[in-house]
């Protein structure tokens, strides 16, 4: 398939620059995958669509605030890096801006989130392949540690109003978020709220969690024509036994709802390397799921709206039409529909449940 198979005209309005008042008062789109029949529902009534002795699957990775403000300690130029992903305490991978301006050698001042300076510096490493930058921090016992001080919400690039504000650190979070390490959102778990969990706990569903830390490369354009040339950016991963154990151990005939393209990605990179059953671990997954794919651990997914030839509106049609090359047309179809009747998009807007 080609990436302009993928494509479709959004109103820019529809975009969500806000999250809804509430977790849970977003709407909820379910495309019933055999019938392509869609229902317009409310967020709660995602219960509906669960029995007893399913299991319901959600990333807990947190999102750190990753952004930092610097000053070239020698020119003052200025400086934004994006932390990627630690190799050991004040050692990580990062994208900066202006990246010209950032050549290994290089001494950056960090600023806090008043934008005055800080005790903590970093100095440029090396340059990777991919034009990252490697950090390594001074002036602290571990940079981590100090992100709440100094670091800003890495809100996705299309939300443009000017600034963050403070509820994103809550709201650009989920309510059961635990292993630091993301630098996006897994939104799809953005709509649950401690009560309804329990609620959904209290009917018979099993939750349980794998981690997976969601990095930038979750917006990064599809540069090829031909998907099959697209290469996935890599993303770490980790499963325990008790997620293992719960999903393995599924009655016959319960459902596996994976919440979120992230981890739809984690189950299924462990099944297709375990003949379909989910192992405990840590590893890193590449996989890239578009039409024609088939899977062999995820009955159903909540997910949210996605951009317009993306990897996760691939992944989403793929899902909508398992083997299959029409779940294309069936997502398209439900995204004019969600379109026509304003459904709000992208990270803080309106999930959908493909069952």
């Amino acid at each position: 398939m080609r990436t302009d198979d993928f494509d479709f005209a959004l109103p820019p309005d529809l975009i969500a620059q806000i999250p809804a008042p509430e977790r849970d008062h977003s709407r909820l789109l379910v495309l019933d995958r055999a019938s392509g029949r869609l229902d317009h529902r409310h967020f709660p009534q995602l219960l509906d669509y669960l029995h007893p002795g399913d299991v319901l699957v959600l990333n807990d990775s947190r999102v750190i605030p990753a952004r930092l403000r610097g000053r070239n300690l020698r020119s003052s130029g200025k400086f934004e890096i994006l932390l990627l992903e630690e190799n050991s305490p004040n050692d990580w991978w990062a994208m900066l801006r202006p990246g010209k301006r950032a050549a290994p050698g290089a001494k950056i001042e960090i600023l806090d989130s008043s934008g005055r300076p800080s005790s903590v510096a970093a100095e440029v490493i090396e340059t990777n392949a991919a034009g990252h930058r490697r950090l390594h921090f001074s002036g602290t016992k571990n940079i981590l540690t100090d992100l709440n001080a100094l670091g800003e919400v890495p809100l996705p690039p299309y939300i443009t109003r000017p600034a963050t504000r403070p509820e994103d650190r809550d709201r650009y979070q989920t309510v059961f978020a635990r292993a630091d390490g993301s630098v996006a959102a897994p939104t799809a778990g953005l709509h649950f709220t401690p009560q309804f969990l329990r609620k959904i706990h209290q009917y018979g569903v099993t939750i349980c969690f794998v981690t997976l830390h969601v990095g930038p490369g979750t917006f990064a354009p599809v540069k090829v024509d031909d998907l099959a040339g697209h290469v996935m950016h890599e993303e770490r991963y980790e499963v325990s036994d008790e997620t293992a154990r719960a999903i393995n151990d599924a009655a016959p005939g319960a459902k596996i709802i994976a919440v979120g393209t992230t981890t739809l990605r984690v189950l299924e990179s462990v099944a297709r390397d375990h003949e379909g059953r989910i192992v405990a671990g840590a590893g890193r997954t590449r996989i890239f799921i578009y039409p024609p794919f088939q899977f062999k651990i995820v009955d159903g997914l909540l997910t949210n709206f996605h951009l317009p030839r993306s990897t996760l509106l691939m992944l989403v049609s793929a899902f909508a039409a398992p083997e299959e090359t029409r779940g294309r047309d069936l997502i398209l179809k439900a995204y004019e529909e969600a379109i026509a009747r304003r459904y709000r998009f992208f990270s803080y807007g309106d999930a959908m449940l493909i069952a």
